[in-house]
C-alpha cells in the first residue's frame, strides 16, 4: 500500500534529488539517536528504536497492521504512550487505529470496492446500539465520565473490529497465516510469563516494573493466591492480572488443540502443536484461575466430543497424572475448596453475585448504565460476563449478548458440513467454536471479557467472533460456487444434450 510510492520515487525520480532525500533522512536520523542517547540513555533508545521500526513495518500494510493489533493484545495488553498529550492513548487504540484507518484508506483509494457482510452483522450492530444506549440512559444518575466514554468507544471500537475482520480476511491464507500469528504471539505471551513466574519475585518485580513507563504499576506487582504471599505466587507475564492471562491463555491454547489431529496442520506437521500447548497449559495452571483451568476443559471436551474422541483419552490420561502429582496436591485442594465456597476468594465472588442480583432486581430492563449506580448501598464490578452485562445494560442487554452469542454459533454450524471438506480450515474454525465456549464457561467466573478496564482481553473476544465468521462465511461461499459450478455444466450438458437431438 505505502511501498510502491516509495519504490517508484527512488528507482524513477530524479537520482539527486533522491540522494538528497536520502541523505537528508540519514542526517536527522543520526541526530535524532545521538540525542536520546544523550538524553535517555541507551536502553530508552534502543526500545524507541525498535518501537519505531514495528510502526514503520505495521503501516506498511494493512495484514500487517492486523497482527500488529495481536502482538500488543498478547505481548502488551496494557502498555500506554510514555508521553501525555491530554490523554494517554493505550498501545492497542495505535494499533486498531493504523488498522481502521488503512481499511478506511483502501476505501478511499478504491482498491477496496466491496463490502463483505454476514447475516449476523445485524446483530452485532444492535448490540453495539443497546450498549451506546445503556451509556447515554446512566448519565440521567450518574452524569457524564469521559474516561468511562472512551472505555465505551474503544469497546464499540473492538465489536466494529471484528465486523472488518470478516471483509479483510477474505481468503483461507489471510486466515492462516493471522492464526498463526495469533498462536506465535500467545505461545511468547505464555513463556514470558513462566518465565517470570521461575524468577525470584524480587528479580520478577523489578523487570515488569521497568514497564512502568508505559502505563505499567510499578508497585504491587507481584500476585499471589488471595493476596497472601505465605501462599503461591501467580503467573501474570505482561497482563497484569492473572485471571486475565487465564482467560487469553484459554482462547489461544483451545485454536491450538486441533491442530494435533489435524489432517493439515498450520505448519505443516502435528508436533509442532505440542510445546506450544505444553507452553501454553503451563502457563495457565501457573495463573491459578480456577475459572480458566473449567473453561479450557470444556473448549478441549467440544473439541473431542465434535471430531476428534481420541483426545479425551489424551486429555484424560494427562489428568490423572496431574491429579497424581504430589506437588499439584494443594492446587486440587485450591480447586476443591472453591466448589465449596470454603475459601476467600470464592467467598467474595459469593458476594459480588449476591449484591449484582439485588441491582439487577432494581433496574431489571436497562441496568444503570457503565459510569455509576443511582443508590448508595449497590455498585457496579462482579467477576461474571453475564452479571456484568445485565448490571450495566439489563435484561434487555443481556438478551441482545446471548442472541449475538446465538446467532454467531448457528451461522457457524451452517457451514460446518462444508468445512470438513476443507481440512485447511476445519481445524481452525473447530478451534474457534471451542475457544468461544470456553469463554462462555469463564464468563461465569470472571468479567474480563466484558470489562472497559480489560480492554485487550474485550479486543481478543470480539476478534474470535470476527474470525469465526470469517471462516464460515468462506467455506458457504465456496459451496455457494461449486453449486454454481454444478448448476453452469448441467445447463452446459442440457443444451448440448437438445442439441444432439437436433
Amino acid at each position: 500500500m505505502i511501498q510502491q510510492p516509495l519504490q517508484d520515487f527512488i528507482t524513477t525520480g530524479d537520482r539527486r534529488i533522491v540522494a538528497l532525500v536520502l541523505g537528508g533522512l540519514l542526517a536527522l536520523v543520526a541526530v535524532t539517536v545521538g540525542l536520546a542517547l544523550a538524553v535517555v540513555g541507551p536502553v530508552y533508545t534502543a526500545v524507541g528504536l525498535a518501537a519505531l521500526a514495528a510502526g514503520v513495518w505495521v503501516i506498511a500494510g494493512l495484514e500487517n497492521a492486523l497482527w500488529g493489533v495481536l502482538a500488543v493484545i498478547t505481548l502488551l495488553p496494557f502498555a500506554t504512550l510514555p508521553v501525555d498529550i491530554g490523554i494517554t492513548p493505550t498501545f492497542l487504540d495505535m494499533a486498531l487505529g493504523v488498522a481502521v484507518g488503512l481499511y478506511l484508506l483502501q476505501w478511499m483509494t478504491g482498491e477496496r470496492r466491496r463490502l463483505t457482510m454476514t447475516p449476523v452483522h445485524g446483530f452485532i450492530i444492535l448490540f453495539m446500539l443497546l450498549c451506546l444506549f445503556s451509556f447515554v440512559a446512566g448519565m440521567r444518575h450518574a452524569g457524564m465520565s469521559f474516561t468511562v466514554a472512551r472505555r465505551l468507544l474503544e469497546l464499540l471500537l473492538a465489536m466494529a473490529f471484528a465486523l472488518i475482520l470478516v471483509d479483510v480476511l477474505d481468503t483461507a491464507e489471510k486466515i492462516k497465516r493471522f492464526v498463526l500469528v495469533l498462536l506465535a504471539g500467545g505461545t511468547l505471551a505464555a513463556l514470558i510469563a513462566i518465565g517470570l513466574w521461575i524468577l525470584p519475585d524480587g528479580t520478577a518485580a523489578s523487570i515488569l516494573g521497568r514497564l512502568a513507563i508505559i502505563g505499567y504499576p510499578n508497585a504491587g506487582i507481584i500476585q499471589y493466591i488471595e493476596q497472601n504471599p505465605a501462599l503461591s505466587e501467580r503467573a501474570i507475564g505482561t497482563a497484569v492480572n492473572p485471571n486475565s492471562l487465564g482467560g487469553t491463555l484459554v482462547l489461544i491454547a483451545a485454536l491450538a488443540v486441533p491442530q494435533l489431529a489435524a489432517e493439515q496442520p498450520l505448519t505443516g506437521k502435528r508436533w509442532h502443536a505440542v510445546p506450544v500447548l505444553g507452553a501454553l497449559g503451563l502457563a495457565l495452571v501457573l495463573t491459578f484461575s480456577r475459572g480458566s483451568m473449567l473453561a479450557f476443559a470444556a473448549a478441549v471436551g467440544f473439541i473431542a466430543v465434535l471430531r476428534y474422541r481420541k483426545l479425551l483419552i489424551v486429555f484424560a490420561v494427562l489428568g490423572v497424572i496431574f491429579l497424581l502429582l504430589p506437588w499439584t496436591q494443594g492446587y486440587i485442594e485450591r480447586f476443591i475448596a472453591g466448589f465449596q465456597g470454603a475459601d476467600l476468594a470464592t467467598q467474595m465472588r459469593f458476594g459480588e453475585y449476591q449484591d449484582a442480583l439485588t441491582l439487577i432486581g432494581r433496574y431489571p430492563l436497562l441496568g444503570v448504565g457503565f459510569i455509576g449506580t443511582p443508590d448508595i448501598d449497590i455498585y457496579l464490578g462482579v467477576a461474571s460476563v453475564y452479571l456484568t452485562i445485565a448490571s450495566n445494560m439489563g435484561l434487555l442487554g443481556m438478551a441482545g449478548f446471548l442472541l449475538v452469542i446465538g446467532a454467531v454459533f448457528a451461522y457457524g454450524w451452517t457451514a460446518h458440513r462444508h468445512l470438513t471438506q476443507m481440512p485447511g480450515l476445519y481445524p481452525i474454525w473447530l478451534g474457534l467454536n471451542a475457544a468461544l465456549v470456553g469463554t462462555l464457561v469463564n464468563g461465569v467466573f470472571d468479567h474480563y471479557f466484558f470489562n472497559l478496564e480489560f480492554m485487550a482481553a474485550a479486543t481478543l473476544f470480539w476478534i474470535y467472533i470476527g474470525l469465526l465468521l470469517s471462516t464460515s462465511r468462506l467455506a458457504l461461499a465456496a459451496e455457494q460456487d461449486r453449486l454454481l459450478r454444478e448448476g453452469g455444466s448441467g445447463i452446459l450438458r442440457s443444451t448440448s444434450g437438445r442439441g444432439a437431438a437436433w
